[in-house]
Formats: structure tokens, sequence, C-alpha cells
């Protein structure tokens, strides 16, 4: 009979459920990579040499706030060493200033005394060089003396609705920022005006007129003899009354607050009285004339 082939052995291949069991076991031998390891062991050397650093940051927030104390105990010290020394020095400004108001007060009152005696004085050489009269037309023209007697009260005011000057302001060019309000060339005008037309003493708001006084602006305040003045303005002008009001009138200044009460919508007002008061002027300096000693000179 014949025989049958021989049986050749062939290799095997591992089965896979081997393989997987042999990664796994690296796995659980090897959990940590050496990376970490290495890090964590560094960090634990770094630990047993120095501090932790949370310790570290808590020792310095507390040593911060130890210096911020110290810092306002200090300042906090100093402050109540320096209170008693800031108070004697405002105390000592305070007395200081009250001092120099008392003394002001009386080198004002020393100015008001000597102005009514150089006032009183210029009287009395006025009536002595006029006859003795005190109502002479010296002391009357001077403003010296105060007067009373018929005359014209003309009053002039603001109009009711006075607004600041604007496109088409035929006054602008003429040095006027506001339509309707008077200005101080409008009151020189109207001075000027009464006295042309005969009369013999003004005053406006209580304020006599002399031949030095003057009439101005600052901002939009009137000064008559460098005390400001409010509308509305009250003139008053002894003199013959009717006639006096009529030439005012008729004249050319007259004239022109007609037009500033037509056109701006300015207030006046003019009437005659019988007897009007005026007050002497506060002072009356004359720095340069003279009165004259000689007399029958021609």
């Amino acid at each position: 009979m014949p025989q049958p082939p021989p049986v050749r052995s062939t290799p095997t291949r591992p089965s896979r459920p081997d393989a997987s069991m042999s990664l796994l076991t690296n796995v659980m031998d090897h959990s940590l990579d050496d990376g970490y390891a290495e890090a964590a062991a560094r960090k634990t050397s770094e630990g047993a040499a120095g501090m932790p650093r949370t310790l570290r940051a808590k020792l310095g927030l507390a040593a911060g706030l130890v210096l911020a104390a110290l810092v306002v105990t200090v300042g906090a010290a100093q402050a109540r060493v320096a209170a008693p020394t800031v108070a004697k020095e405002r105390q000592e400004l305070i007395d200081r200033i009250q001092r120099e108001t008392t003394a002001a007060d009386k080198l004002e009152g020393t100015v008001d005394k000597l102005r009514d005696d150089v006032s009183a004085r210029q009287r009395a050489a006025l009536r002595e060089d006029g006859g003795g009269d005190p109502a002479d037309l010296v002391g009357i023209l001077s403003g010296a003396v105060a007067v009373h007697g018929p005359g014209v009260k003309l009053v002039v005011d603001d109009a009711k609705e006075a607004t600041t000057g604007g496109d088409g302001n035929p006054r602008e060019t003429s040095g006027f920022s506001d339509t309707g309000r008077v200005r101080d060339r409008d009151m020189q005008r109207v001075v000027n005006g009464l006295w042309e037309s005969g009369a013999e003493a003004i005053a406006i708001n209580g304020q006599r007129l002399t031949a030095l006084s003057a009439i101005r602006a600052a901002g939009d305040a009137i000064l008559v003899d460098n005390r400001p003045l409010v509308p509305p303005y009250t003139v008053l002008a002894v003199g013959d009354g009717a006639r006096l009001s009529t030439r005012f009138q008729n004249s050319a200044d007259g004239l022109y607050l007609h037009a500033l009460q037509e056109n701006y919508g300015i207030r006046t007002g003019i009437s005659t009285e019988g007897d009007l008061r005026l007050p002497a002027a506060p002072s009356v300096i004359v720095r340069t004339a003279q009165p004259s000693t000689e007399k029958g000179t021609s």
C-alpha cells in the first residue's frame, strides 16, 4: 500500500488577545510618563529646599500692610504735631485782617472828614468872592452849593425788551452793542442839550454835575464822576421850566432823544417842575485854575 505523505508543521501566529494583554500590562507598569515623573521630582526637591509660594505671598502681604499702617501712623502723628502751629498761624492771619480792616475804616473816615472840610472851605471862598450870597452864580455853576428852584425833570430808561445787537443794527457802527439800552453817549447828549437850552444846575440820579464831571461807560454801566448809575436815569435841571423844556425838545439833542424813542423803544418822559432840589457836589477839586485876588481890575 502506498504511504501517505508526511505532514509538515507550519508556524502559528500569536493570537490578538495575547498582544492586547501585553500592552495593557505595559501601561499598568508605566502609568506615568518619564516627563511627568521628572517634574514631580523637581517640585518635591524645590519644596524641600524653600518655603511654599503661598506662604511667601502671605508674608509679603502682611509686610505691606504693616508698612502702610506705619506710614498712616506717622502721618497722623505729624498732623497732630503740626495742628497747633497751623491753628496759630490761621488765628494770626485773621487778627491781621481785622487790624488792617479797622485801620482802613479809620482812614476812610478821615478821608470823608477832609473832603467835607475841603468842600466847606471851597464854598466859603466862593461865597466870599461872589459877594457873600450863598446862591451866587459862581457857587451854582461850580456845583459847590445845593440849589433849588423851578426846572424840568427828564427820565430816560432802557427799552422794555432790550436786546443785544445783531445784523443790520445801525448803532453798531457807533460803538453800541445793544439797540435798546441807554448808552453814555446818549446821556452826554442829553446833558449837553440841557446846558445849551439854559439849565443852571443839573443832577443825574442825585449826582450833581460840575464843570469837571465826566459821563463814561464801563462795560454796560454808565459812570458819572466814576459813580455807577442804574436805569432809569432821572435828570433834574434847574432853570426856567417851560422855556427850558421847549428849547430842549426842539434842539438837536432833544430830537436825537426822540429818535431813540421812536426807533429803538427807549422810554423817555419830560415834565416841568415848580421846585427841584439838587444836592451839592461831594467835592470840587480844582487842579489848575486859581481864584483871582485882585479886585477892580479890568
